[in-house]
């Protein structure tokens, strides 16, 4: 079995040294043995940093993503989270587009004031109005 040392996993991972020892702190990964004072993991550490990598960019926390990360080191992943996380995304998504539209509709509106603009004025309501809780916060 092929290992690489933790300034290699760095450097093909692009993440800090500190950061694979905090994952590897939160059971996230997992050394297989040093050499010296450097720890040292199998070569599919990689695509376990890149299955970190897609939850983190999903917007799944880190313990979220160690409880979907099996102990062999494949996801263990359950469906229905993923489709809760689809629809949250799908609900940002919404909401980012309509703050876009008003912000654009906002610069281009031909009123005085942005505060005689019908459509500024809903922006505004809309952006004074508290998040609504999602579902499991």
């Amino acid at each position: 079995m092929k290992t690489l040392d933790i300034a290699e996993v760095a450097r093909r991972s692009g993440l800090p040294a500190s950061t694979l020892r905090y994952y590897e702190e939160k059971g996230l990964i997992r050394s297989i043995g040093r050499h010296g004072l450097r720890r040292l993991f199998a070569e599919n550490i990689l695509e376990r940093l890149s299955l970190i990598a897609l939850g983190q960019n999903a917007g799944f926390s880190l313990d979220e993503i160690g409880g979907m990360l099996g102990a062999r080191g494949g996801p263990d992943i359950d469906r229905a989270q993923l489709m809760e996380k689809a629809d949250e995304l799908d609900r940002s998504i919404r909401r980012l587009t309509a703050m876009r539209d008003g912000l654009r509709h906002a610069a281009a509106c031909p009123a005085l004031s942005h505060m005689e603009c019908p459509t500024f004025q809903r922006l505004l309501r809309h952006a004074a109005r508290p998040p609504r809780k999602q579902h499991g916060q």
